[in-house]
C-alpha cells in the first residue's frame, strides 16, 4: 500500500464517490484511480466501497474505519511536510485564516498587520464565510486557523479556545426617539422595525433567545451577514439595527448613527479561535494567536492541541 492509494480513497469519499471528479481533482485518469483502490482493497482483504458495476455506490462499514485511519495518516503526512518546511524556512510560508465578515473587517486588521511586520515573508489568505463554513474549511484543511463566535466548539474535529468577549450594540439614526434613551429594554426594541444578522451569524441565536425568554417577537424587516450592510440600511431609515460592538468602535461621536450597549439584555458573546485537531502549528500561527488575544499564548495552545488542557474558560 502507498500514499497514492490513500489519496485516491480519501478524495473519492470527498467527491461523493464520483471517480471522474476524483480523477480530475488529482490530475490522473479514472482507470488509474479505480485500479489503485481495487489494489488497496485486495491488500487489506476488505471492500472499502460497495459497487454497482464499475460505479462506487457507498462506503462499507469496514471502509468507514479504513477512511478514519487514512485521514489520520494523511494528516500526519501533512504535519511532517509542515515540520520540514518550518525548519527549512522558519519565518516564511502561508497563513490561511477562515473567519466571518465581522471578524475580518473589524478584528483582524490589527493582528494581521502586526504579524506581517514580525514575519514579512509570511503571506496571509483570508477566507470569509459563515461559522459552519469556517469550521468546514478547517476540517478540509483549506485554512490553518479559524475565528468565529458560533458553531466552532460543536465540531469534534476541532480544538477551540475562547479568544475574547463582546456584546451586541443597538444602532439607530441620531434623530430616532430611542437615541435619547440611555438604557433600552427589549420591549422598546420589539416595537420597532429591526435590521439584524442572518440566523447563522454573529450571535443571532443569542438575540432570538433573549426575545423568546420575554415572550416577545422582534419585527425583523431585513437580515444580513454584514455589519456594514445593517448600518447602511439603518442610515436609510429602514429601522433600528443590532450589530457587534466591533462594528461601531470606529463610528465618529456625533455622527449619523447612535449606538447603545445591549449586553445587559442579550448577554456576552465569546469569539473562539479554532484549529483542526492534530494539526501541526507553525511558529507564526502561535504568534498570530498571541496578537489576536492576550488570553492566548504558545503554552496554552500546545496543551490544548495535545489534549492535556480541558478548561479554557475566559
Amino acid at each position: 500500500m502507498n500514499l497514492h492509494q490513500f489519496r485516491f480513497v480519501q478524495e473519492a469519499a470527498r467527491r461523493n464517490l464520483n471517480l471522474t471528479e476524483t480523477a480530475k481533482a488529482l490530475y490522473t485518469s479514472q482507470p488509474g484511480v479505480s485500479k489503485a483502490i481495487l489494489e488497496l482493497e485486495e491488500e487489506l482483504g476488505v471492500d472499502i466501497f460497495s459497487r454497482h458495476g464499475k460505479r462506487l455506490r457507498s462506503i462499507t462499514e469496514p471502509g468507514q474505519q479504513v477512511l478514519k485511519s487514512i485521514e489520520i495518516i494523511m494528516r500526519e503526512v501533512g504535519n511532517l511536510k509542515r515540520i520540514g518546511e518550518e525548519y527549512s524556512k522558519q519565518d516564511a510560508g502561508t497563513l490561511s485564516i477562515a473567519t466571518t465578515h465581522t471578524q475580518a473587517r473589524y478584528v483582524l486588521p490589527g493582528p494581521v498587520t502586526q504579524l506581517r511586520k514580525q514575519f514579512p515573508q509570511v503571506n496571509i489568505g483570508l477566507h470569509q464565510g459563515s461559522p459552519d463554513q469556517v469550521a468546514r474549511m478547517l476540517i478540509d484543511e483549506t485554512a490553518d486557523v479559524g475565528l468565529a463566535t458560533e458553531s466552532l466548539s460543536q465540531f469534534e474535529e476541532l480544538v477551540t479556545l475562547p479568544a475574547y468577549e463582546w456584546q451586541h450594540m443597538l444602532v439607530m439614526r441620531a434623530e430616532h426617539p430611542l437615541a435619547q434613551v440611555e438604557r433600552i429594554n427589549l420591549e422598546q426594541i420589539a416595537a420597532e422595525p429591526l435590521v439584524s444578522y442572518h440566523p447563522s451569524f454573529t450571535g443571532r441565536t443569542r438575540i432570538d433567545r433573549a426575545f423568546a425568554q420575554r415572550q416577545l417577537t422582534p419585527n425583523i424587516v431585513l437580515e444580513a451577514i454584514d455589519s456594514d450592510v445593517i448600518k447602511t440600511y439603518v442610515r436609510l431609515g429602514l429601522g433600528i439595527g443590532i450589530v457587534a460592538e466591533m462594528a461601531v468602535r470606529e463610528d465618529p461621536v456625533g455622527g449619523e448613527l447612535v449606538s447603545r450597549p445591549l449586553g445587559h439584555l442579550l448577554g456576552q458573546n465569546i469569539a473562539r479561535i479554532a484549529f483542526k485537531r492534530g494539526a501541526y502549528l507553525r511558529n507564526y500561527v502561535y504568534s498570530f494567536a498571541e496578537l489576536l488575544s492576550d488570553r492566548l499564548n504558545r503554552s496554552l495552545l500546545q496543551r490544548a492541541m495535545s489534549g492535556d488542557a480541558t478548561d479554557y474558560g475566559l
